[in-house]
């Protein structure tokens, strides 16, 4: 049966997908099912036998071939291998405890930790549901035994542990840039604010919202040992001393390395090496000198190896995140590479610090391989439908109809994020923006770019990345959204039996506002986005 009207073959997609999903059919092969199903609805049964190896078979194969052999498609398992030996070490444990002892004292302060614990496991590796769980098993106790508010705990766990989304090395952000040919480097540039902003706005909402009501959050019992006041400031001023001599004479030692071996020479038209340089040199060795004056002249040796010893488990995730974001910033690796780095320095310290064993290895490979998978098969069936709905002339038709409705520019972007908001309820992220994008994407890059932003504008060559950003924030608040907000599920995984997924999802409401008041933020001022590129 052949459908000649694209407004139909749109229609019975739509219902499709929703009916094969609503009787469980896993994405990946539903998405296939519908491609093959919109190619036979368009072209006739002939398709499939006649001209094999040419014709629309061939240009779908083709798209899924080019993604399958994209360099940076590699960079996602890496990723999750890094994230599954975070999660099965010793290394965020001991970040928690180092971050708790330096807010002991602050109402509120372990919520809080759990925020920054968050933000630094989200800058190390970008997986979402690792993220959930390990905050669940670490941080949900400890809440729950000193008697802070459950809401409050089950929210703060969950939307923090979802800034993966945000905060690169984003998976999402690295999908993204894959189906969209978009700079994946300039998109981490440019999430790197947003993604702050937006764990500053769930910090700032836990201490606002436990000091105007101490039962949500009370002090834990006092301990008369526990360093405070200036003397907890002035070992931390000691930690981060010894942290900055051991960082910089790490820096000196690459830089003195880099010019003997004279790979720091300046050409023209190459970008200088960051902090490798030789005329970065003084600056290093005055970074050492400063930090020494301060560790030994106003801190003091015994006191500044006292902070050291309370936040030595800060060390370790901070060097991750240096060799990831580092290298990338740097210039020194592309993302693949970095993940790859990224994943043996976890393993290095590992096994520095006698936690990697074989079990946790081959633990994390297969966890690797399992989501990888998922990744992989869904990234075949969703490229092959939206290679298939393109050839059907689907694009064309949802753009002219977008044109049609004569709405002003913002309002067009408004209606794309309610569709965002209304399908990431009921669909995972990765097939959101393999199905959806090419067909967005290329009406946003036609509208007026002078009208992008309510009070400010977007560059048109930081349109493609603006769109990237207001994205992956959707597809944040997609991580709470019921009734299939990921995020509850991986909670309840590893909660009390007392907690049901209702109790989770109502800690979500407060949270899904200030993800969706940040999202406004970033369409009033799309500076924001812009702003480090």
């Amino acid at each position: 049966m052949k459908v000649d009207s694209i407004a139909t073959l749109s229609i019975i997609l739509l219902l499709g997908m929703f009916f094969l999903l609503a009787i469980g059919m896993p994405l990946g092969f539903a998405s296939a099912f519908l491609a093959v199903a919109v190619l036979i609805m368009k072209f006739g049964p002939e398709m499939l036998y006649g001209n094999f190896g040419r014709g629309p078979l061939a240009v779908v194969g083709g798209a899924i071939y080019r993604q399958m052999t994209n360099y940076v498609l590699i960079s996602v398992p890496l990723f999750i291998f890094m994230a599954s030996l975070l999660e099965r070490s010793g290394i965020a444990k001991d970040m928690y405890t180092a971050l708790s002892m330096w807010l002991s004292r602050t109402r509120g302060g372990i919520a809080i930790v759990t925020s920054l614990m968050a933000v630094l496991m989200a800058a190390m590796s970008g997986i979402i549901g690792g993220e959930v769980v390990l905050l669940g098993l670490i941080a949900l106790p400890q809440m729950l035994r000193l008697g802070y508010n459950q809401n409050l705990a089950i929210g703060t766990i969950c939307a923090s542990g979802s800034l993966g989304t945000m905060i690169p090395p984003s998976i999402v952000l690295i999908m993204y840039g894959l189906v969209t040919e978009t700079s994946i480097k300039a998109l981490f540039t440019a999430a790197f604010l947003p993604g702050f902003m937006l764990a500053s706005f769930f910090i700032i909402y836990i201490v606002v919202t436990t000091q105007l009501d101490h039962k949500k959050a009370p002090l834990p019992p006092d301990d008369l040992d526990a360093p405070r006041g200036m003397e907890k400031i002035l070992m931390f001023v000691g930690f981060l001393s010894k942290f900055f001599i051991w960082a910089g004479g790490a820096l000196i030692i690459r830089n003195l390395f880099l010019t003997f071996t004279g790979q720091n020479d300046v050409e023209a038209g190459v970008d200088p090496i960051a902090l490798g340089m030789v005329s970065d040199l003084p600056y290093l060795f005055g970074l050492v000198i400063i930090s020494a004056a301060l560790m030994f002249f106003v801190v003091g040796k015994e006191r500044s190896k006292a902070g050291w010893d309370m936040g030595k488990g800060l060390v370790a995730p901070i060097v991750v995140i240096g060799v990831v974001l580092g290298s990338i910033y740097m210039g020194i690796t592309g993302i693949t590479e970095a993940a790859g780095m990224g994943a043996i320095a976890v393993f290095v310290i590992g096994l520095i610090r006698r936690e990697m064993t074989f079990d946790i290895v081959w633990d994390s490979l297969m966890r690797t391989l399992k989501s990888t998978g998922t990744i992989l098969w869904v990234t075949i069936g969703a490229s092959a439908l939206a290679a298939a709905y393109t050839l059907a002339g689907g694009p064309t038709y949802v753009a002219n109809m977008i044109v049609a409705a004569d709405m002003p520019t913002m309002s067009i972007i408004l209606v794309m994020m309610v569709i965002f908001l209304i399908m990431g309820m009921f669909m995972d992220w990765i097939g959101i923006v393999l199905l959806i994008m090419p067909v967005f994407l290329p009406i946003v890059s036609k509208l007026p770019v002078e009208e992008l932003g309510f009070l400010g504008h977007v560059e048109p060559q930081h349109v493609a990345i603006w769109f990237g950003v207001l994205f992956c924030m959707n597809m944040q608040v997609s991580f709470l959204s019921p009734p299939f907000g990921p995020a509850a599920f991986y909670l309840k995984s590893v909660a009390p039996s007392h907690i049901t997924l209702i109790d989770i999802f109502r800690g979500f409401l407060p949270f899904i506002g200030l993800q969706l008041l940040a999202l406004t933020v970033l369409l009033t001022w799309p500076q924001i986005v812009t702003v480090f590129l």
